[in-house]
């Protein structure tokens, strides 16, 4: 048994396969999940109970697609929203309960239990490697991922994408143009256009989606306080500098990167706080402060957004 999870803490799991030809019969396999060390997280594949339970939904994906890698070798790579965490790019609002994989042999495609088979082309190079996986590349990626849900969960992936420098703007276009066989890559191009590499997390880009589709105007993201006597210096999520407003999107992830050794989320907002006081200080512009609930309210929202902004309801 202490091979079995040698090889388990070294590849992140281990086949029914690698587990006989290691000795381990069916019934100690057996034994083994019923004490809850082990965990059948795929058929016939194993893994650490205490390791699966750490884990999130993506990790979970990523676990479950090195599984099937492993057991079908070269004859498919990573792609859709596989490839696209692969790179590190988040892909909200998408299911990640099934593995996605294009072929790269004369399989057609078809739904398994936990994986989906895609037949696309596959030029030498549309593959790049991942993580140790071979994968298609982040910029197809993300617009595959876009292609399985919706332009507002294409979003989020198409601006981290950007932002992250795998591509510019006019990468993003012509990958999406070269595409234009694909099923439902139509839908898209709204997203395509509005994808901007200085939105700096899935909030702001879901908040941007809610206010281009009620027809508020373009914010402009980024946007600089400097005060000239000092060394303050702030970069403001969202504004409208011809109507004095600033939005800020918060949430509980970005405060937990702001903390340092030592400081609470408490401290952090209190030092938030003044940053907000200071751009108003300094600009006298109003400052509205968006959290994650809000997103799921957008009629409130966006109302909010129009006062602020001096428009007359929709």
């Amino acid at each position: 048994m202490e091979l079995l999870l040698a090889l388990i803490d070294r590849q992140g799991f281990a086949t029914r396969a690698e587990a006989l030809d290691l000795g381990v019969t069916d019934k100690v396999l057996t034994a083994e999940r019923r004490a809850e060390r082990l965990t059948r997280f795929r058929h016939g594949t194993y893994t650490r109970t205490s390791r699966w339970r750490a884990l999130d939904a993506e990790g979970r994906h990523l676990l479950r697609l090195r599984a099937v890698i492993h057991r079908l070798g070269g004859e498919a790579v990573a792609s859709h929203v596989s490839a696209a965490l692969l790179h590190g790019l988040p892909v909200w609002g998408v299911p990640l309960d099934r593995v996605h994989l294009t072929r790269v042999d004369d399989v057609p495609g078809r739904r398994q239990a936990d994986v989906t088979h895609h037949v696309g082309r596959l030029d030498p190079g549309d593959v790049v490697e991942a993580g140790g996986v071979p994968c298609v590349g982040p910029t197809r990626a993300a617009i595959e991922t876009g292609i399985l849900g919706t332009p507002a969960t294409f979003l989020p992936t198409a601006d981290a994408l950007l932002h992250a420098g795998f591509a510019t703007r006019a990468d993003l276009g012509r990958t999406w143009v070269a595409m234009e066989r694909w099923p439902d890559r139509h839908k898209l191009s709204v997203a395509v256009r509005l994808a901007d590499g200085a939105a700096e997390s899935v909030g702001e880009s879901r908040l941007r989606w809610i206010l281009w589709g009620q027809g508020l105007p373009t914010p402009v993201l980024q946007h600089e306080v400097v005060d000239p006597d000092s060394d303050f210096r702030a970069y403001c999520d969202l504004a409208w500098p011809e109507h004095g407003v600033v939005l800020e999107f918060d949430g509980l992830v970005k405060y937990g990167r702001l903390l340092r050794p030592g400081q609470s989320v408490a401290d952090v907002l209190v030092a938030e706080k003044r940053r907000e006081d200071r751009i108003r200080e300094l600009t006298g512009w109003t400052v509205i402060r968006v959290v994650w609930a809000d997103l799921e309210h957008p009629t409130a929202l966006v109302a909010r957004v129009r006062r602020a902004l001096g428009l007359a309801a929709a």
